[in-house]
């Protein structure tokens, strides 16, 4: 066996269909195209038409197969949709990224109600109906599947001025661990990427200079993360080879961010 073909039987994902939730993004988008890469026919999930549009566009150019399917992750009844859709066009679903997000740079004592539901809507109410809507159709298949949630360092160390965020992707780690354990019998590993710092739409608003600078100094390989470094981790963490017996797990991509101490 070459060694070629030794890494496509483990990484590979030729003849299965991944659903990327938040595909229209930047991070999403990165996945959602080196899923492709890697052989997977892919759905794009999300709200903007026209950045859905332009991954599939780019997913198509380098001869993979994908499709955009409109999605409001804080409807239940429109990630029920996006199943039903997925299965009607390319007839099977083995793999979902829950990878939408906002965020909320408001101090402590000026954030809103309105501001943390929104968060936690996107943010943890989401993830649990894509597992829980996908995760039923995974363990009623043969082959089983994979849910790789998209949390975040702060998930392990909470970070100042997005207070809402933390809060929300800690609860989306702890979620991942139960419903890990959950599957696990049936079939489905459910697993969590933590990205460090990607510079993306959410969190433009925070990194000012003063803000960059002191991220640089925390982080060991001192800069941000390129979108492509999340997909060999997300390879790892979906494939069926490679990944079989990970789940329940929490992967930090950050440049050393979280092993960083003063």
């Amino acid at each position: 066996m070459s060694a070629a073909d030794y890494l496509n039987n483990l990484f590979g994902l030729t003849g299965q269909v991944a659903v990327v939730v938040g595909g229209t993004g930047v991070l999403g988008g990165a996945l959602a195209r080196g899923l492709a890469r890697a052989g997977a026919t892919v759905v794009v999930a999300g709200r903007g038409a026209e950045r859905g549009a332009a991954c599939v566009r780019e997913i198509e150019a380098a001869g993979g197969n994908a499709a955009f399917v409109s999605v409001d992750v804080t409807q239940r009844d429109s990630i029920a949709a996006l199943l039903a859709t997925s299965l009607e066009e390319f007839g099977r679903v083995d793999i979902l990224i829950n990878g939408a997000g906002v965020n909320s740079a408001s101090t402590y004592f000026e954030a809103t109600d309105d501001e943390w539901d929104r968060v936690f809507d996107s943010n943890l109410k989401a993830v649990h109906w894509g597992c829980q809507i996908f995760g039923k159709h995974l363990a009623a298949q043969p082959a089983g599947g994979s849910i790789l949630n998209i949390a975040s360092i702060t998930a392990n160390l909470p970070l100042s001025k997005v207070f809402a965020y933390s809060a929300s992707k800690a609860a989306v780690v702890s979620l991942t661990l139960n419903v890990a354990r959950e599957l696990a019998p049936l079939g489905v590993r459910v697993n969590a990427l933590c990205p460090g710092f990607f510079p993306a739409e959410q969190n433009r608003k925070i990194l000012d200079a003063e803000r960059t600078a002191k991220i640089m100094a925390q982080t060991p390989m001192a800069r941000f993360g390129d979108p492509d470094e999340l997909v060999g981790a997300a390879l790892l963490l979906v494939s069926r080879a490679a990944g079989s017996f990970i789940t329940g797990a929490a992967y930090y991509v950050d440049g050393g961010f979280t092993a960083m101490r003063l």
